[in-house]
């Protein structure tokens, strides 16, 4: 298991970073191998139910190569019009927030569920949650109690499959009652490896972690492992929860994806949060970075009960809008790399059809989180790169303004894209770019600022 975990990590890497982990085993090598054999030919499959020959390819995320992605913002825009996220399919105007919530936001989730994300199967297993330990310990210099916790799936419909949910949570140990959780989507590796660490900002460095941040504040933090119940790769769809509702058989175009099974995997930890007593489970917030950026954006616009959320550089396949010709693009996503992410039938969108032919664009994910709170973090251009498309995701917040509006809260309240380290964060709708890397870390303090209006320990 250890070994195959190893594989699944380094396939799911982008090529950057796998240098940094040193040389592999010929062992590791061949199990790459084989995952890339199991991947293409799912990939495969999934292009064959679609009846589709092949697909444009997407461009490079190297800025020397030939193909390489565009950086050039005057050529950024080749489409003249985004899905109205408050006109309905018939041409209506929605002109109230009945509209929205009994007609118009339906419209645009079953969008998604068939297009993009795929749909949550009906039958998907309860969860029996057990908390494996309970120490008082410290971190840093605040004492909390850690749990472990293993939520295990019901596989009774297939016990071939089993999947177990790894999550952490810690709460300070001084705390006289139920306190505000942030949790993130985290990367785990195996013993012997460890991710490179980027960037920070060219400002001052923070003294302390984005845990010890919470809990000077007296809040909590959640650690869940997305990969445990779902791999990152194309091999693991007829695997992990995906697989285990499938009996082991392949997806259907419509089929959820792994960034929406990943979103299931939180919704279940929320499950949990609502029966610890140390817990304000109304007060629980979801992160992540990158590929569970865009897990987290997920996450909060399918479950109402995430009271905030914390975005960071989830780039294409999460608030960065796909009819935008910057960086990562929609062929990227679509490819025997990506697929896995997304329902099978994004793939069109790289073959007999384009962008512009999506029924929704990521500006209407956000406009789904309404009216909760959203807070979309990049990094500079200059050190993060431009792959991400920094201000495709500031357009994403942008124009889900509207339905924040509709429903009497405030969105971002400006189209003019802020300079670095500077925070556009009066409305509900939030925006920060700070000057490092392809992290979260430099905007965790801007982000609790933001959060404290609508976070409290009671």
């Amino acid at each position: 298991m250890k070994r195959l975990l190893v594989s699944s990590l380094l396939l799911s890497l982008p090529v950057s970073l796998l240098a940094q982990f040193g040389p592999r085993t010929p062992e590791q090598d061949s199990l790459m191998a084989r995952q890339q054999r199991k991947t293409q030919a799912d990939h495969q499959a999934m292009m064959a139910q679609l009846n589709i020959k092949e697909l444009r390819p997407g461009p490079s995320g190297n800025p020397k190569a030939p193909n390489a992605a565009n950086a050039d913002e005057s050529k950024a825009s080749p489409y003249t019009s985004l899905p109205d996220p408050l006109v309905l399919k018939n041409g209506n105007k929605v002109k109230s927030a009945k509209d929205w919530w009994q007609k118009r936001r339906p419209e645009i989730v079953e969008d998604f569920d068939r297009e993009v994300y795929g749909r949550m199967p009906a039958n998907v297993p309860g969860v029996r949650w057990e908390v494996v330990s309970t120490k008082d310990t410290m971190d840093g210099s605040y004492p909390i109690k850690l749990k472990k916790l293993i939520g295990h799936v019901d596989n009774a419909t297939y016990p071939a499959i089993n999947v177990d949910i790894d999550l952490t949570l810690a709460t300070p140990a001084t705390a006289t009652g139920q306190v505000p959780v942030m949790m993130e989507f985290i990367f785990k590796f195996p013993a012997g490896f460890r991710m490179p660490q980027p960037p920070t900002s060219s400002t001052a460095p923070v003294a302390l972690t984005w845990q010890q941040q919470l809990l000077k504040k007296g809040w909590g933090y959640a650690l869940l492992v997305p990969t445990s119940y779902q791999a990152d790769n194309g091999a693991g769809l007829t695997e992990g929860i995906i697989g285990l509702v499938n009996k082991g058989g392949r997806r259907k175009p419509d089929d959820w994806g792994a960034l929406r099974a990943w979103a299931w995997g939180a919704s279940r930890a929320l499950d949990y949060f609502e029966t610890d007593k140390d817990v304000d489970a109304r007060q629980v917030g979801i992160e992540g970075l990158s590929r569970y950026g865009k897990a987290a954006v997920v996450a909060m616009a399918y479950e109402p009960r995430f009271a905030i959320g914390f975005i960071g550089s989830s780039g294409e396949g999460g608030v960065k809008l796909h009819r935008r010709l910057y960086g990562e693009q929609v062929e990227n996503v679509a490819s025997s790399a990506e697929y896995h992410w997304m329902a099978g039938n994004f793939i069109k969108y790289a073959g007999p059809l384009t962008p512009n032919d999506l029924p929704v664009d990521s500006h209407e994910l956000v406009a789904l989180c309404a009216p909760r709170p959203v807070f979309i973090s990049s990094g500079s251009p200059d050190v993060e790169g431009r792959w991400l498309d920094a201000k495709g995701m500031f357009l994403g917040g942008v124009y889900a303004g509207p339905v924040y509006e509709l429903l009497g809260k405030k969105g971002l309240g400006t189209t003019e894209y802020p300079a670095q380290e500077v925070a556009v964060d009066s409305g509900e709708i939030a925006y920060r770019q700070h000057s490092g890397g392809h992290t979260t870390v430099p905007n965790w303090p801007a982000f609790l600022q933001y959060a404290d209006r609508y976070m409290k320990v009671k």
